[in-house]
């Protein structure tokens, strides 16, 4: 082998080195701004659900199971179908609940801590960060493939209700919803991709 070829064969080595590296260089850089923009990538979603609830009166864990919808920028709709079937819709600022024929109606503005709670997750799935900032403290774990996002509460009404929400996901879609109250009681939903209704 000539030297030219052997310097020919380092520098395509070096270059290809580089070109890796430079690919990398973006998933050191990964942080909030970064998942909040792949999260607004997704204008619409539909996916199956699974909860359980440990409430500290309680033996065992409560499970329930349904489906979820939402549509950008603040529509969000819960479905329980398991054990007992239960709607709730969010639009814009009315919260709509129908449970055993009967329908409940309230406004969100009425109810501060709810509407910063439910704010966590349409705020997430939106991908609005200003929108999060209002009510929680942000930050991150994780990359861009498997992430946590976790949100403390700013105001202390709210801290009284919810201790800290982590939220987990991979790229712009997210699989796991936990809640944490300050006496102990928590929820984990875990969200089942790619579901179609």
């Amino acid at each position: 082998m000539s030297v030219l070829a052997g310097w020919k064969r380092f520098a395509v080595g070096v270059a290809m080195l580089q070109a890796g590296m430079i690919c990398a260089a973006p998933a050191t850089d990964w942080g909030i701004e970064q998942l909040m923009h792949s999260l607004a990538q997704s204008r619409s979603g539909y996916a199956r659900y699974v909860e359980e609830k440990s409430i500290a009166m309680l033996e065992a864990p409560v499970t329930s199971s349904g489906e979820l919808y939402y549509r950008a920028p603040d529509h969000l709709e819960r479905r329980t179908l398991t054990p007992q079937v239960e709607t709730m819709v969010i639009d814009g600022d009315a919260l709509v609940i129908e449970r055993q024929g009967q329908s409940f109606q309230v406004r969100l503005s009425d109810y501060p801590e709810l509407a910063a709670f439910i704010q966590s997750v349409r705020g997430t799935l939106a991908g609005d960060r200003d929108a999060l900032e209002k009510d929680y403290h942000l930050s991150v774990e994780g990359n861009a493939g498997d992430w946590v996002l976790q949100l403390l509460p700013r105001a202390e009404s709210m801290q009284a209700v919810i201790w800290r929400i982590r939220i987990s996901g991979q790229y712009g879609r997210v699989t796991r919803v936990e809640i944490t109250q300050p006496d102990g009681d928590r929820s984990v939903m875990r969200i089942e991709e790619n579901a179609t209704p």
